[in-house]
């Protein structure tokens, strides 16, 4: 549905069952677990979807190894099952990462870590072989039923500098036990949009607009795109804002009515890295590592370049992080700690993000023992008004069980009752996964007239989906986007189907182009144009919005324009957009 139309359908009738804020990965898990339960469910984003913490995640899919210190044991199970579930119902996006982490010492942080468990000390230590072994002791015996991949394994000093010569010479061990990584995140939360829409006629979703409390205590829908505005009349509210839940309560209680403040989150920074040296001494590995400090750290190679992060910051303006140049010496130096003799120089460095975990309030002077587990509240506002559902916490690897705690408590006060279960249901492009991914290929490329190497290029980054938008490629004259492995009819698709709004929903989240660190001048500009001439701006608009963007892309990112330019020479390859038959 268009925004017209589903503005039109509020003003026809403003009764929703539950209105959820936020268009995160968790206020779309919940968006989606409600919609298949038949209710009539409205989700609401400020910003763009996934465009928050959801986006700065450090791409792993994971049980939260260090999360056994603090005695989260419950956490660790229920993340490493829903990591195993991912693997299964999003096998497009969600893939096993052998990682590996080398080791300085044999006993060292034993002590400190028993009372670190018993919540007796929050000083961060050196983790010694011993106290790692038990960890992923532990982790294994958690997934044993499943084992859907391999135990970890200790190697010695010899063998692992046989196979990780970099690697600082001082460790005397390495362990490698087995998580996983998710290489489109932000894809695979429009793909969880797109199921939760298709589920219910009821259910509709704005991006770019805001739910605000009027003056007699009800509630509008403030549109920013088309600056209009709708009264809406929800039975409940849950509020999946996650770092910026606080700032939300604000806009729906009254002053007397607002809860206490919710949450405490802390920053995490990472950059990536394009640097062939240290791509290669990875060996396909993420290098979990601890800084000198004490503090975790990762490396892994992230879409034919290196992510590596993070920092773990308080902070009290989650609209405002950014990744600071403290930030960056400081996982620069924990780099030149582990990988001692790879130098990275400062234009290596070609993308970074920050967001804020949404950790719940806590006054504990280490961030590192603030809680990393979920629960939901229900506030009450006082005056008649519906209640308001608080998300507190969670990771990324969690949406999914978080997204139905939060359901099915709202579904408990709505009096209605479950009847569908998503714990096996595949998501987007990993509905109808292929056993033979060749064999589908092929017989897609054939269906669709296309080349099998564009069409593998597709499956890469829609899995199944592909063949929908191959078909809407297939059906009109396409071309290559400049310096880009994507095309015009593959960038229309997606402003016309996944909600794309500014240049940013569309280079930033909807594709890898910029964190990938391939975005050039060229290809903004392409991209631009077609962006503008589906939404039929002016040359004011369209000046505006490229502004806006390469300032986003300045402050936010560390692009500037001298990078972009140096980016406008020709790739290798370009994106092949001819049929079989040439």
């Amino acid at each position: 549905m268009k925004r017209e139309e589903i503005l039109d359908g509020l003003r026809q009738s403003p009764k929703v069952d539950v209105c959820v804020i936020g268009g995160g990965i968790n206020g779309i898990s919940v968006f989606r677990e409600l919609a298949l339960q038949g209710l009539n469910v409205l989700l609401v984003e400020k910003h763009d979807y996934c465009s928050g913490a959801s986006s700065a995640l450090s791409r792993m899919v994971h049980g939260g190894l260090r999360y056994l210190e603090n005695g989260e044991f419950k956490l660790v199970q229920e993340s490493l099952v829903e990591r195993d579930r991912l693997l299964r119902n999003a096998p497009h996006y969600v893939a096993p990462l052998p990682t590996t982490v080398p080791v300085f010492d044999i006993f060292s942080g034993l002590g400190n870590g028993i009372v670190r468990f018993l919540g007796l000390s929050r000083r961060p230590s050196r983790r010694g072989a011993v106290a790692i072994k038990a960890g992923l002791s532990i982790y294994d015996f958690l997934t044993r039923k499943r084992a859907l991949m391999p135990r970890h394994q200790f190697r010695g000093r010899r063998t692992t500098l046989q196979k990780w010569p970099a690697l600082h010479p001082g460790i005397k061990s390495s362990a490698t036990y087995f998580d996983a990584w998710v290489s489109h995140p932000e894809r695979l939360g429009i793909e969880l949009l797109q199921d939760g829409l298709a589920a219910k006629a009821g259910a509709v979703a704005l991006n770019y607009a805001e739910l605000r409390r009027t003056e007699n205590g009800r509630y509008r829908i403030e549109d920013q795109i088309g600056g209009t505005s709708v009264a809406v009349e929800p039975a409940l509210i849950v509020n999946a804002t996650g770092g910026w839940i606080d700032i939300a309560n604000e806009t729906l209680f009254s002053p007397e009515a607002r809860p206490a403040p919710l949450m405490g989150g802390t920053k995490g920074s990472h950059l990536i890295i394009d640097n062939a040296e240290l791509r290669d001494a990875l060996a396909d590995h993420m290098i979990y590592y601890e800084n000198e400090d004490g503090r975790i750290c990762i490396l892994f190679p992230y879409l034919g370049k290196v992510l590596v992060g993070s920092t773990d910051i308080r902070v009290d303006d989650p609209g405002t992080v950014r990744c600071e140049a403290d930030e960056r010496d400081y996982i620069l130096q924990s780099l030149a700690f582990v990988l001692p003799d790879i130098v990275i120089r400062q234009d290596e460095i070609v993308f970074q993000f920050s967001g804020v975990r949404p950790l719940p309030a806590s006054t504990d002077s280490f961030t590192g023992r603030i809680p990393r587990d979920h629960f939901c509240t229900v506030v009450e506002p006082g005056d008649g008004g519906p209640p308001v559902l608080c998300m507190i916490g969670g990771k990324w690897t969690t949406f999914r069980s978080f997204g139905e705690l939060a359901a099915d408590m709202a579904l408990e006060r709505l009096g209605r009752q479950r009847r569908v279960a998503t714990t096996d249901r595949p998501i987007g492009g990993g509905r109808a996964f292929p056993a033979n991914v060749p064999a589908w290929l092929a017989h897609a490329a054939t269906a669709k007239n296309m080349s099998g190497e564009r069409m593998a290029e597709l499956f890469g980054r829609y899995g199944t989906d592909a063949e929908a938008i191959a078909g809407f490629i297939a059906a009109g004259p396409d071309a290559p986007l400049p310096h880009a492995g994507y095309s015009v009819r593959e960038l229309q698709f997606l402003i016309r189907h996944e909600a794309a709004e500014h240049l940013d929903d569309l280079l930033l989240r909807r594709t890898t182009l910029a964190v990938s660190g391939e975005l050039s001048f060229d290809m903004m500009d392409a991209v631009l144009e077609l962006l503008a001439q589906e939404k039929h701006w002016s040359p004011a608009q369209r000046a505006t919005e490229r502004t806006r963007f390469l300032t986003l892309l300045n402050e936010r990112h560390g692009v500037d324009e001298d990078m972009l330019s140096a980016r406008n020479e020709p790739r290798s390859t370009e994106c092949d957009t001819t049929a079989k038959s040439g």
